[in-house]
């Protein structure tokens, strides 16, 4: 990763461009501050004394202060690492948990700074999707942060002097993200696209065996991990730091990692320099990959994690991810996906609370199994889930179950969870129990939480009122739950909560949602050769 130095004089290099454009006329501080979440807070840090500013020249200055914010951030969070002896454990890992988002913030904001600095028309849709998903990133970072510092290390008393200006930064941010919605954003239309059905990854499969891959020398694209010494590899970490690194599926294709089957004991992180990755087990409880980390032994939420992943343009098939920490430690992740363009097909996540956590940027699971207990499908990304199999399990002693927690914090942020076309049936222990635990399909964890279920089979377990609340009516009126032509015993909508952000849509709102709608999967997930199902 650049350093906070070298991210900044990238910046400083950047020419600020302070042409008119045509076809934006010039706009007061007051009048472009109102398409903002925080119009007062926006007048003050943005003034522009030039009668025949724009929305761009807003827009530019908004992100050029966010990056100056964000370099500022990340300085401090390494002074507090560096220079105060006597952390406790919990403390320091939310602060590099902070360091490393801030640094990738900084990233983000370098990337978006040279988009908009080199033209002042409206963006096409490919890169308005992607201006907005890392702007939209960049508020799930610091919240992040926030959340770690809050859980881990509650009782340090510098803890207010590092959530205090994160959170101001946040209101810049967000004006940053309004103003590029605003100035730069696409307006592109939501159809019902024709469903595609791809079969080239299964393809791949059918061919990808250890003996195939062997057999390919000289190529450097495909390795075979192989507990028994057989492969290339016995471990998959291994296996990942021989990738090559910034690949580009033009020019290379996808790196294959084969993982035999058995049970690997370990914990995975596929960095984001490992781009167009492509891993591949034997099947869902052939190719295991398991950990315990959980909050309760000291972890974050965000490194408790078995599975972390955030290369772009990450392809996983046939495998399956554990958390075996179990109900009573909490927290403890399976899978942390932050890889943009990321597809999981035909794998298994397997935990209770908090087993799949779709952290942020772009992500689509297909015909894949997720159990879990409390929240246990959560985080900000623009995510889509279909033709999966969701399995409530039991949870401890006075706990219900929540299948989602959906983090988004910001109304211009493109982020959310749909789930299409998927079936919501309790495990084995669950059906077992007693039948006292009661399953909701979501609970608002933040003021804009947006979850939707369309097409999907909803069997007795899930309650009457489908939606739990948080705490009190936090986000009640501004969370967008909605849900459209779902079956089964548990999808009647009758009885339904009666929240202001609670909707039964019709089919032109839930095209929205849909994989060509929402994720513009038509753009990324042909070259995957994942199945899917483009619109409803």
């Amino acid at each position: 990763m650049a350093s906070t130095t070298t991210i900044f004089s990238i910046l400083i290099l950047l020419t600020y461009a302070a042409t008119t454009a045509t076809s934006q006329p010039p706009s007061s501080s007051s009048t472009v501050c109102q398409s903002t979440p925080y119009p007062s807070f926006c007048q003050t840090t943005l003034p522009i004394n030039n009668s025949s500013a724009t929305i761009y020249d807003y827009g530019r200055l908004s992100i050029r202060k966010s990056i100056t914010a964000a370099s500022k951030f990340a300085n401090s969070i390494d002074k507090y690492l560096s220079n105060s002896p006597g952390l406790t454990t919990g403390t320091v890992r939310a602060l590099q948990d902070c360091q490393y988002l801030a640094k990738l913030n900084l990233e983000y904001l370098s990337n978006a700074f040279a988009t908009v600095n080199t033209t002042q028309t409206t963006l096409s849709d490919t890169k308005s999707e992607d201006i907005q998903t890392i702007l939209s990133a960049i508020l799930t970072n610091t919240e992040t942060c926030i959340d770690g510092l809050q859980s881990n290390a509650a009782s340090w008393t510098s803890k207010d002097g590092v959530v205090s200006p994160i959170k101001n930064d946040n209101k810049l941010y967000s004006v940053s993200l309004a103003l590029v919605n605003k100035g730069w954003g696409s307006k592109k239309s939501k159809k019902n696209r024709v469903s595609h059905k791809h079969k080239g990854l299964e393809a791949i499969s059918e061919t990808v065996g250890r003996r195939k891959l062997l057999q390919v020398d000289g190529t450097g694209s495909q390795v075979v991990v192989s507990q028994d010494g057989s492969g290339n590899f016995t471990t998959i970490t291994d296996a990942i730091n021989f990738a090559p690194n910034n690949t580009s599926p033009s020019t290379a294709g996808y790196f294959v990692v084969y993982v035999t089957a058995g049970v690997y004991e370990e914990y995975v992180n596929i960095p984001k320099n490992k781009k167009n990755l492509m891993m591949i087990g034997d099947g869902i409880n052939q190719t295991v990959i398991t950990g315990n980390r959980s909050v309760v032994d000291g972890w974050t939420t965000f490194n408790s994690a078995t599975f972390i992943v955030v290369a772009p343009n990450f392809v996983a098939m046939n495998l399956t991810i554990r958390n075996t920490a179990g109900a009573i430690k909490h927290q403890a992740v399976a899978l942390r996906s932050g890889a943009d363009l990321s597809t999981f097909y035909k794998c298994s996540f397997e935990g209770y609370q908090d087993t799949l956590y779709a952290h942020s940027l772009r992500q689509f699971y297909r015909e894949c199994d997720v159990y879990g207990t409390v929240d246990f499908i959560f985080g900000n990304a623009a995510t889509v889930l279909q033709n999966c199999n969701l399995y409530p399990r039991l949870p401890m002693s006075g706990q219900f179950n929540a299948i989602t927690a959906q983090g988004r914090t910001d109304p211009g942020q493109n982020t959310g969870t749909s789930i299409q076309k998927c079936n919501i049936r309790a495990a084995d222990d669950l059906a077992a129990s007693n039948g006292t635990t009661v399953t909701y399909l979501g609970r608002p964890w933040k003021e804009y939480s947006r979850t939707v279920y369309m097409q999907s089979f909803m069997d007795s377990l899930i309650a009457p009122a489908g939606w739990s609340v948080w705490s009190g009516d936090f986000a009640l009126n501004t969370s967008y739950y909605a849900e459209f032509n779902n079956s089964g015993p548990g999808s009647d909508t009758s009885q339904r909560v009666t929240w202001p952000g609670f909707h039964v849509i019709n089919e032109t709102d839930a095209v929205s949602f849909t994989v060509s709608g929402f994720i513009v999967g038509d753009a990324w997930l042909n070259q995957t050769g994942v199945p899917y199902d483009a619109g409803l």
